[in-house]
């Protein structure tokens, strides 16, 4: 037995899996957030910040219905 085979195992997987969803979701609210923040206190639309939003929504809605189809 190697040592990353005794260092990475299915519960190490499964915290990096829930970490990176949760760590992706933080983001995407935050640009959606901070883009609905420059909006209303600014009036500036940074459409950089509603793509990386959007882009995140779309993605995460996409691949949720492609496992739904696929199991």
């Amino acid at each position: 037995m190697s040592l990353l085979s005794r260092l990475v195992d299915e519960r190490f997987l499964m915290h990096r899996l829930k970490s990176t969803s949760t760590a992706g979701i933080a983001v995407a609210s935050g640009a959606i957030v901070v883009f609905l923040y420059r909006d209303l206190a600014h009036h500036v639309l940074d459409w950089e910040l509603l793509a990386v939003g959007a882009g995140f929504v779309a993605i995460k809605m996409s691949l949720m219905a492609w496992y739904v189809l696929t199991d």
